[in-house]
């Protein structure tokens, strides 16, 4: 026991330490794209054109400020959960991770022509998050489905 615990203190030392060094990515819209999910990243977008990489946006239908509000209760309903911008169609949040309790950063531009929201979530930093953002948009969609 004598061994193991400094083990254990240095691990979560470690992780205290890269949870509290990460750094907001670069975020917001250029030319109506999203900033690319860099290789070897925990990003998942709607507008990325890899496959580990890709998700689908949003279904999304109606006034675009009914689109935003519900997208920020549903973005609140999860955990750790919390909206920082809304401006027009163009909604931020970030989130705190389940595991790690890293942050992750979202962003969302509602289409209203197309009819879906463009997704793009990213982790901070280079710690690994076992796909929480891929899982918390899924969830995110559902429970967004649920309010359209």
């Amino acid at each position: 026991m004598k061994k193991t615990l400094p083990l254990i203190l240095s691990v979560a030392a470690l992780f205290a330490l890269i949870a509290c060094s990460s750094k907001v990515p670069d975020l917001g819209m250029q030319q109506g794209r999203f900033a690319l999910c860099q290789e070897g990243a925990d990003c998942v977008s709607s507008q990325a054109t890899n496959e580990k990489h890709r998700i689908e946006p949003f279904q999304a239908r109606g006034d675009a400020n009914k689109v935003m509000v519900d997208l920020g209760n549903a973005v609140e309903s999860i955990f750790g959960g919390k909206v920082l911008e809304t401006e027009g169609n163009y909604l931020r949040a970030e989130f705190k991770s389940s595991i790690l309790r890293t942050m992750d950063d979202a962003e969302f531009y509602y289409d209203e022509q197309a009819g879906v929201v463009e997704v793009h979530a990213v982790s901070r930093g280079e710690t690994l998050d076992f796909s929480d953002n891929r899982d918390r948009m899924e969830e995110l969609r559902v429970i967004f489905a649920g309010m359209q």
